[in-house]
């Protein structure tokens, strides 16, 4: 999910205010910011104007396009949110080339797949991630790779230094970025996003988001990422506003970074809210410049408290980076709820194709008829935002079918029509924002030498998201051993930095299907109230395990209740 495509509903209709007479192009907003003095880029100490930001832009672009090769103008982005990332997004919309954003945390042999799969003819990374790329085969020859801030990054563009922005006609319909999703096969999936269609969505935002000259975007969420593209950065450049970057993400250093940026504006996803809301309170939190956060996945005790503490607007809402499914909160939306779905978006039970029935409680708000009334969220009026996966048309159907716009992502109404988030389909999870399949982390641990078999799925998170759970089924006579277990995942190269179970249940009997297809719900359901002996690690930021006992399993649940996450639990 990318709350950013929730802006799309902001007016209600794509046509709604903000949105020009026909959708723009990124091209058409970077040639518009031509001459303008105002704040394009800050970053540490450093800053741009949008003039210089359109010529350095044009810079790039006049590069690319001189060593053009035949074959998809694709331009792989493998950078953390430095400068030079929206400068390379600008180069390839004035290019007529197209973006990919590469993910960081991904390695080895996925990491390379990201980058053939879509067909990367450039590659643009910095010093510090290089190691990521040593012995893996990209198919891009060395001189076509660049390295920022090198002698010869620096020497490749010096030639063109002061290049007009190219004459490329460039059409609404034309590919700009691949934005990478995960969906429920063991591949992340590349989503088409069309100029027109970021375009719109760019107007659409920055007008609902009152963003302009003087205003400042804090962005601290990965640029490969929706969120960061379509509620960050494009918004900020079809309005003229700043936009204030940081590396990485630090909640220690937001309300620094604010006031020192003079930031008005700060787009999430995940749960940075509640990360900034861990930090030790200051007497003067509420004296900054911050007017409004938008995002998605956060807590709603977090909503209200981010809002009070910091004396700003949240706005927080559910949407799909496919751009077909949207969900908003109103004034009258019970605690724990997305918010009431607009006409047409239902809860459907996948195998039969009908309406599930509303949920039902008991006197303390436990979910009693999760088996009937938890579906999947479906948009029965199409995918009218939705462009396609690249090369992948069977996910494509799957996701559209019978003229219905199907999320993958699991809800159940209330009486009332509200719809409630209850987590993702067991193949695929969401951790801090970033969504992986499960089928790679169950490769990975599954060539630990002790394990016979490996399930891995999500469990829901104290604030937002999923925490990754793996049932283990070991070789006779071995006790798992968690010392053993934290240095074999310490020297898997290709594990991802947010694919580490946070909790390792060890059964000897994995529940299966008469085709032995392991029954992920029954785990899911079970989570870690199980009679099997489940080991976890306390801390996310320690790699270190330790027995999960009761007296754990009784204080993680009063803290799911202290954050009104009780139903996340429930609903599995």
């Amino acid at each position: 999910m990318a709350a950013s495509d929730t802006s799309e509903s902001a007016t209600g209709e794509p046509g709604g205010a903000g949105a020009a007479e026909r959708p723009r192009t990124i091209t058409e907003l970077v040639l518009a910011r031509a001459g303008d003095d105002n704040p394009a880029l800050l970053h540490d100490d450093e800053a741009w104007t949008y003039a210089e930001y359109v010529d350095a832009c044009a810079q790039r672009a006049a590069w690319l396009l001189a060593h053009r090769v035949p074959g998809p103008f694709h331009v792989g982005i493998l950078l953390e949110n430095v400068p030079e990332f929206p400068m390379w997004l600008g180069a390839t919309a004035l290019a007529g080339a197209v973006s990919v954003g590469i993910n960081p945390t991904r390695r080895g042999a996925e990491l390379a797949r990201d980058v053939t799969h879509t067909e990367c003819a450039f590659l643009v990374t910095e010093p510090d991630l290089l190691p990521l790329l040593e012995g893996l085969d990209l198919g891009i020859p060395p001189e076509r790779i660049l390295v920022v801030g090198t002698p010869g990054y620096l020497d490749a563009l010096a030639p063109h230094r002061g290049a007009a922005p190219p004459a490329v006609e460039v059409d609404p319909a034309d590919l700009f970025a691949l934005i990478f999703t995960s969906g429920t096969s063991g591949a992340p999936k590349a989503v088409v996003c069309s100029h027109g269609r970021l375009g719109n969505i760019a107007t659409i935002a920055g007008s609902m988001m009152g963003l302009g000259p003087g205003s400042v975007t804090y962005e601290a969420m990965p640029l490969f990422h929706s969120n960061a593209i379509m509620a960050g950065w494009a918004p900020s450049l079809a309005m003229g506003a700043a936009v204030a970057l940081r590396r990485r993400f630090s909640a220690s250093a937001f309300i620094d970074d604010v006031r020192r940026y003079g930031a008005t504006y700060f787009n999430y996803v995940g749960k940075p809210l509640a990360y900034i809301l861990a930090t030790p309170e200051r007497p003067d939190d509420a004296d900054n410049p911050l007017l409004l956060a938008f995002g998605n996945e956060a807590a709603e005790t977090d909503v209200k408290a981010f809002a009070s503490r910091f004396d700003c607007v949240v706005v927080d809402a559910y949407g799909s980076t496919e751009g077909a499914a949207i969900v908003q909160r109103t004034p009258d939306t019970p605690p724990g709820s997305l918010g009431r779905p607009p006409e047409g978006t239902v809860v459907l039970d996948p195998a039969t194709g009908e309406e599930c029935p509303p949920a039902r409680f008991d006197p303390d708000g436990r979910l009693v008829n999760a088996e009937e009334a938890v579906g999947e969220l479906v948009n029965r009026l199409g995918g009218a935002g939705f462009e396609g996966y690249w090369r992948n048309e069977d996910a494509s159907r799957a996701r559209v079918r019978d003229g219905a716009y199907w999320t993958g992502d699991l809800a159940y109404l209330d009486e009332q029509g509200f719809v409630y988030f209850a987590g993702r389909d067991a193949d695929w999870l969401r951790v801090d924002g970033e969504n992986f399949a499960a089928a790679p982390v169950e490769r990975i641990l599954s060539r630990h030498p002790d394990v016979v078999l490996v399930s891995v799925y999500g469990v829901p998170d104290i604030d937002a998201g999923d925490q990754v759970m793996a049932a283990l089924l070991l070789r006779p006579g071995v006790e798992f051993d968690p010392e053993g277990f934290r240095a074999f995942l310490a020297v898997q190269a290709d594990l991802g930095t947010k694919a580490a179970p946070r909790f390792v249940r060890i059964t000897p009997d994995m529940p299966v299907t008469s085709t032995s297809k392991v029954l992920k719900r029954s785990l899911r359901r079970e989570h870690w109230e199980t009679a099997d002996p489940v080991w976890w690690r306390p801390d996310p930021r320690d790699d270190a395990y330790r027995r999960f006992e009761p007296p754990d399993a009784q204080a993680l649940r009063r803290r799911f209740e202290e954050r009104g996450r009780t139903s996340a639990l429930d609903a599995l």
